[in-house]
């Protein structure tokens, strides 16, 4: 650990000369001034990013029906105008989605792409492994850049719509053009195979579970395949997953984990953070707490607590411990809404059950039971996205959720104020900032 903080000091104080550019049209700032030669030091390049904080995830969750902002008004200046869909004109303060970010974590995976044959002292196994994650890092880059500025996979028309650039190079002065969403998820899947090729690490010590291993492929191929409506190859994907890992943190022990804990039974990936404002500024709505049936759903104390004004907070974030990108309560629900799709219902009832029985008392799991034993395909899907919502909330999935499937019309009360995100709404899709249009104003055709 003090070698790879070294290094990690080396990066930052010293600043890369693989890195001559910092005027490009991408608005990528990338940081560190060494040119890295062994497998360690690329490996603490690639630690870097890991460390890099990417919140957008969670902040889409106020765009959504489950959250909102707190009354406190630094809070408010910067969320208030999220969770009203107010993107044409915020206030000055509002926080800005993510662009750079996740163009700098692409251009270092292109980099250690790039150098790959040129990595000395260390196994051809180890130079695989890093390589691989780079290529799965890069995947995942454009999987959420995608998914924040592009339009949902599945909505008619969308494919041939452009999205944001793909970029695959180390060149900082080219202008890059958007790519569609159609060619953004086929180099998706392309360096979800290239991954496929070179990961070897089946499963991380809990210190380094934020690192992707072989079961962190099939966890985002069933992911992506989800997003797209691919129902086969995203039950396959997920099946893989737990063939392989099946464990779930039992929320009737009163040892359990919460299940997006780095150290829990059911963790895949641990990489994704979600900081201390998704607990300090943002409330649960007292609508979707309804959602939790008190005294049968487990999850409704287990992940939230009351504030000091009786509200509900989450408690799956803000802490260091709270990371996680895929786990495996995701991957039984992938199973499921898959298997239910392709009307394999028992599959489906299955899969879903055996995490209910993990999140609900015995009397409330009976009672689930009947119930979905009983569903027929249409009432069994939604209840399975229901369980998605209620299982992931606070993760970062709802936004995306809505996006792929329905994207229903969402009406929010705001200090007696109506607002309305209309079915379909162009708003499902958000603007490109206006600091990467600024630096290429191409972005805009």
């Amino acid at each position: 650990m003090n070698m790879m903080r070294k290094i990690y000091f080396a990066f930052t104080l010293l600043g890369s000369i693989l890195l001559t550019s910092c005027d490009n049209y991408l608005d990528i700032q990338p940081v560190g001034k060494v040119i890295p030669n062994t497998l360690a030091e690329y490996r603490a390049l690639l630690t870097t990013v890991y460390n890099t904080r990417l919140n957008d995830k969670a902040v889409t969750e106020l765009r959504t029906d489950i959250v909102q902002v707190t009354d406190i008004s630094s809070s408010q200046n910067t969320y208030g105008d999220i969770q009203i869909w107010n993107d044409l004109s915020p206030k000055a303060g509002t926080r800005d989605f993510v662009w750079d970010k996740y163009y700098t974590n692409i251009y270092y995976a292109n980099a250690i792409i790039d150098k790959k044959d040129a990595i000395t002292e260390g196994s051809q196994e180890g130079i695989n492994q890093l390589v691989g994650e780079a290529y799965l890092l890069r995947a995942y880059m454009h999987f959420i850049l995608v998914n924040l500025y592009g339009q949902p996979y599945t909505k008619e028309g969308a494919l041939d719509t452009k999205a944001v650039p793909i970029k695959l190079d180390l060149d900082l002065e080219g202008v890059p053009t958007r790519n569609t969403v159609k060619e953004v998820y086929a180099a998706i899947l392309s360096d979800i195979e290239s991954a496929r090729k070179l990961i070897n690490q089946k499963e991380w010590e809990s210190q380094y579970s934020y690192r992707f291993s072989t079961l962190s492929i099939d966890a985002m191929e069933s992911r992506v395949h989800l997003y797209m409506g691919d129902w086969q190859k995203a039950y396959e994907a997920a099946e893989r997953v737990l063939a392989t890992k099946s464990s779930l943190e039992d929320l009737n022990a009163p040892d359990a984990k919460l299940p997006n804990d780095y150290q829990s039974a059911e963790m895949i990936t641990a990489y994704e953070f979600y900081s201390d404002d998704v607990t300090t500024a943002f409330i649960i709505t007292p609508s979707f707490i309804q959602n939790y049936k008190a005294n049968k759903d487990l999850r409704l104390n287990k992940y939230y607590s009351l504030n000091k004004d009786n509200k509900y907070i989450s408690i799956k974030s803000g802490k260091s411990q709270y990371n996680c990108t895929f786990r495996n309560g995701e991957m039984y629900l992938t199973a499921a809404e898959s298997a239910a799709h392709l009307n394999k219902l028992p599959e489906a009832r299955n899969r879903l059950l055996q995490l209910m029985e993990k999140r609900y008392t015995q009397a409330g799991y009976i009672e689930k039971k009947i119930a979905v034993e009983a569903m027929e395909q249409t009432e069994l899907i939604k209840e399975i996205l229901n369980e998605r919502a209620l299982e992931l909330a606070i993760e970062g999935h709802r936004w995306f959720d809505l996006r792929r499937t329905t994207r229903p019309s969402i009406q929010k009360v705001i200090d007696g104020q109506p607002y309305t995100l209309e079915e379909n709404d162009a708003r499902y899709t958000l603007r490109i900032p206006q600091a990467a249009i600024d630096a290429n104003p191409g972005l805009l055709n």
